[in-house]
């Protein structure tokens, strides 16, 4: 089994056991579950036909909880010590025990919290049929696809539901609840070819990369990252600039991207027929040339070979260009990140050389004009805008 979808996968089979264990047949039950004959015969085979004691428990999020702590609580409880003290014992949240106590305790258990019942009965509610808001609001629905239409993410899109419309309590969705809408089309009332319109475009989810696992490069260094000014560190004011290319199919064309630290504005830079370190020059000098002086005070790059000519670049910045260490892409987390939105209009793998200046200004104007939760939902225009005001 993939780790993909590990935890829906291991939900999935219990639902299936389940089922087996109420009298319905394989293939039945597969197709209830949503999943092949194959694959039921398959998880069939690997127990040897017995259901497994435990199939999706350790899968299951410490957000909820287990099975252990359920026993624990009914022990501790039985003892007859306070609800602070067994959430102490457990580390959890006094209102979590109080809760667990309340909900899967009936009038006919004459007061007595059984751990395994407990669970089951949380089980049971966990896997029961809720129909999504966005399939009963179709006027909701129609608002969420009209933002993603327009490229923006499920994170902008519940942000600006519960800012516009602060009294249609309905409509406050989180932006979970649009990726489920938009991952089970069946069940949350969204198409799945929507998903294009998402940075990554995956029509699955996947897990994240964890940022110690990526791989370095080694370039030559120049005039390193730790003597550039604090103020630029600190992201104190607008003006500190983040560059990189953006590379195509095959390193024949490429993109370069500036992005300011302070209000993530973007600029993208039009480079014709190649990437050199002459053709980099010339490009970078007629973009920071169209920018005001006042906002024009470091630039921060990669060690690339592409910037060889760089003191002809710092003379039109007021503190010069620095660089980051090799194989520090996270030195430049700003810059990675505007790549990883522009890649949404540029994927891998594709002729660049294809899109002209025009289409470059259309893209920088969807990236400046989205609003941004590291700016307070402001966008990077609005904020750029003000730095420029007298």
């Amino acid at each position: 089994m993939t780790r993909r979808g590990r935890k829906l996968r291991l939900d999935l089979e219990s639902e299936y056991w389940l089922l087996l264990a109420a009298g319905v047949g394989t293939v039945e039950a597969c197709r209830i579950v949503g999943v092949g004959r194959k694959t039921g015969y398959r998880w069939r085979a690997e127990h040897g036909g017995v259901p497994p004691a435990k199939v999706a428990e350790d899968a299951r999020s410490n957000r909820y909880l287990s099975l252990l702590e359920r026993q624990r609580i009914a022990t501790l409880h039985e003892r007859g010590l306070s609800i602070r003290t067994i959430a102490d014992r457990l580390g959890r949240a006094a209102s979590t025990i109080s809760r667990e106590l309340r909900r899967n305790v009936r009038p006919h258990d004459r007061g007595c919290y059984d751990a395994d019942l407990a669970h089951a009965r949380a089980r049971q509610r966990a896997r029961r049929l809720r129909r999504a808001r966005l399939i009963l609001d179709s006027e909701l629905r129609a608002m969420v696809q009209a933002k993603l239409e327009l490229d923006w993410s499920p994170v902008q899109i519940a942000v600006w539901l519960r800012s516009t419309f602060p009294h249609r309590r309905g409509w406050h969705v989180s932006h979970e609840t649009i990726y489920q809408a938009l991952y089970h089309a069946g069940k949350g009332g969204l198409s799945r070819e929507l998903t294009r319109r998402l940075r990554t475009g995956r029509p699955l989810r996947t897990r994240r990369r964890r940022p110690d696992q990526r791989r370095c490069r080694f370039v030559a260094p120049a005039t390193l990252i730790e003597h550039r000014p604090s103020a630029a560190h600190e992201r104190k004011r607008v003006g500190d600039w983040e560059g990189d290319l953006i590379v195509g199919r095959g390193g024949r064309s490429a993109i370069a991207t500036l992005v300011d630290r302070r209000s993530r504005y973007v600029r993208l830079v039009h480079l014709p027929g190649n990437r050199t370190a002459d053709t980099v020059r010339d490009a970078l000098i007629d973009t920071f040339s169209s920018i005001p002086e006042t906002v024009r005070w470091t630039l921060t790059w990669d060690q690339g070979a592409e910037m060889a000519h760089h003191e002809q670049i710092a003379t039109l910045l007021r503190q010069g260009v620095f660089f980051a260490h090799p194989g520090c892409p996270c030195q430049r987390g700003t810059n990675e990140n505007t790549n990883g939105l522009a890649r949404q209009y540029f994927p891998k793998n594709t002729d660049l050389a294809a899109h002209t200046p025009h289409d470059l200004r259309v893209v920088e104007e969807r990236l400046n004009t989205r609003p941004r939760q590291t700016l307070g939902w402001h966008t990077p225009a609005e904020v750029f805008t003000a730095a420029l005001a007298p």
